[in-house]
């Protein structure tokens, strides 16, 4: 089935090119030109994946995902030309899920495009389910549920959290859960991982300044820590 990228950016130049290298490639593509009418593309045509640039007028990308991530879980990659790590950091602390900073490369991007679409729509041959504490993921469905209360997230924190979760206990490095979700392909800032744990916490924590289920190990990485299964 083809797959629908909406192209967010106010550059007519960037727009056009992706948008004619995206199609040679097999894509079906929309286009916006602001985060207003990314808005209103994203409600109506409900696109795969969204190509978002941060700096635009009217609306920025980031105003932009503050509103349509209480709406849809939709995969995000930032367009930036901004070189600042808290940009970055900003941008995947609001869900996005990936970046790409300007100027790019067609082929790197269309490579991050079908990681990341991989990772939200990965076939899984049998149903497997995962129960730790108040924590319930369902890998078939892509699915968390907390204490039975069903909690969005992006696919990179989906992915993240059953890594953990698959293996309670085991320490991972930033490094190993950097490849994990973007494999050995790409050079990506071991700090998108420590944006992702934190907004999984902040989903899935009690209290996500004291976490019982994601912990750090100091100079190393994380670890899910080993709970029965239901109530703690």
């Amino acid at each position: 089935m083809t797959k629908t990228i909406l192209v967010v950016d106010d550059k007519s130049n960037i727009r056009n090119l992706v948008r004619e290298y995206l199609e040679a490639e097999g894509f079906r593509v929309v286009v916006a030109v602001n985060g207003r009418e990314a808005l209103f593309a994203a409600r109506q045509e409900k696109p795969d994946l969204i190509l978002l640039d941060i700096m635009m007028p009217e609306m920025s990308g980031y105003e932009f995902l503050k509103t349509y991530r209480k709406e849809r879980d939709t995969p995000v990659i930032l367009l930036t030309a901004r070189l600042e790590e808290t940009d970055k950091v900003l941008g995947l602390e609001l869900g996005a899920d990936d970046y790409v900073t300007k100027p790019f490369g067609m082929k790197e991007l269309v490579a991050r495009i079908n990681a990341v679409l991989r990772r939200a729509g990965r076939p899984t041959p049998e149903a497997e389910v995962l129960t730790s504490g108040e924590i319930r993921l369902d890998r078939e469905t892509r699915s968390v549920t907390v204490c039975g209360k069903n909690i969005n997230l992006t696919p990179s924190e989906f992915d993240l959290l059953y890594t953990l979760m698959a293996a309670p206990g085991r320490v991972f490095s930033r490094s190993d859960l950097l490849i994990k979700l973007q494999g050995n392909t790409f050079e990506g800032a071991e700090r998108t991982i420590d944006v992702h744990i934190r907004n999984l916490r902040a989903k899935t924590e009690p209290d996500p300044a004291n976490p019982v289920y994601i912990e750090t190990v100091f100079g190393v990485g994380y670890r899910f820590r080993i709970h029965s299964t239901g109530h703690m």
